[in-house]
């Protein structure tokens, strides 16, 4: 198809870089979820460029380096349509590390993201997980070092708590800050958002749709494939997931009013808590894509966005945000 109108846009904190206000989550194209196609994989993306969605993120943690190269080739020859963030130092226990933000290793990290992708600079380069091992300030310095040599254009977090947030933008200026933040999951997120408004930092809201239950789609984890990661994730747990899904239940009669999907107006709820909010949904699927971008034309009110909030408060879920052993390497 060609490309459609332009979507609305929202800055990247202070780095002058503009983006359309929801992006593109390209983790599940490399099997997070279960089985994925690399062909459909890449017509997905190109379907999101051609709907004016022009955010794409990945990681080098994604499929071990698959999802960058993935989305490497998939932007080949347009490079000028995307504004491309990846991120390094979630290391999974490699080398007795699950987070790894040596000065050397952030170089290292960074040349080999852009080699997969094929790329000469990378618009937004996030720390995937902050290392408790490693001052933030000896991480950022070096991230710092990549945006003078031009490799790099802005800087931004993950799952990073506000005082590490501030020690990272006394450093070098954060332009995103990357955080789990849906209606139901959202405890860090609200307390984050405050630090980042402080410092005009923008946020960047990763799982909007809380890997699936706000769409309302009910799941079961003994039919999801030994591949789908949310078969370990408590949230979907037999003991917790009948009570999450009653949670976004009680969004159904918002959501008709409003002519949308529940999916929709999660996404809505989140663009209209305001203009430096930019959540980046995933999808391995072109409806469910077209669908999410349907949000961007959902108006709501200051009155509807307390109704919703208050539907499903602040801590209301069942279930930790990741496995009880991941949750260490969580918000530091």
């Amino acid at each position: 198809m060609t490309k459609v109108a332009s979507l609305p846009t929202r800055s990247l904190g202070s780095s002058g870089i503009s983006v359309s206000a929801l992006g593109l989550g390209c983790m599940s194209l490399s099997g997070t979820y279960g089985a994925s196609n690399d062909d459909e994989g890449m017509a997905l993306i190109h379907e999101a460029l051609d709907r004016g969605v022009t955010f794409l993120d990945t990681s080098d943690a994604y499929g071990q380096g698959h999802n960058e190269t993935l989305v490497g080739k998939a932007i080949a020859g347009r490079r000028g349509d995307v504004v491309l963030a990846t991120k390094f130092g979630n290391v999974g226990g490699r080398g007795g590390r699950v987070a790894d933000g040596r000065p050397e290793y952030v170089m290292q990290a960074c040349e080999a993201s852009l080699k997969r992708m094929g790329v000469d600079t990378i618009d937004l380069y996030y720390q995937h997980r902050v290392d408790p091992a490693v001052p933030i300030e000896d991480t950022v310095g070096a991230m710092a070092r990549l945006v003078e040599q031009g490799k790099v254009r802005a800087l931004g977090l993950s799952e990073a708590r506000p005082e590490t947030i501030r020690r990272a933008h006394a450093v070098h200026a954060i332009a995103a800050v990357q955080n789990e933040f849906s209606l139901l999951y959202r405890a860090e997120a609200e307390e984050t958002l405050k630090t980042t408004r402080e410092l005009k930092i923008s946020f960047v809201p990763y799982a909007p749709l809380g890997r699936g239950l706000m769409t309302g789609v009910t799941e079961d984890p003994n039919g999801m494939t030994d591949s789908d990661t949310r078969r370990r994730h408590p949230r979907f747990a037999a003991q917790n997931i009948s009570h999450n899904l009653a949670l976004v239940r009680g969004i159904e009669e918002i959501a008709q009013a409003r002519h949308c999907t529940l999916g929709q107006l999660a996404l809505a709820w989140l663009l209209a808590r305001g203009q430096d909010i930019i959540p980046i949904p995933g999808t391995k699927r072109k409806e469910r894509l077209i669908e999410n971008i349907g949000a961007l034309s959902i108006k709501l009110t200051e009155d509807d966005l307390a109704q919703i909030s208050d539907s499903i408060p602040v801590g209301a879920a069942a279930g930790l945000r990741y496995p009880e052993g991941q949750m260490k390497s969580l918000y530091l």
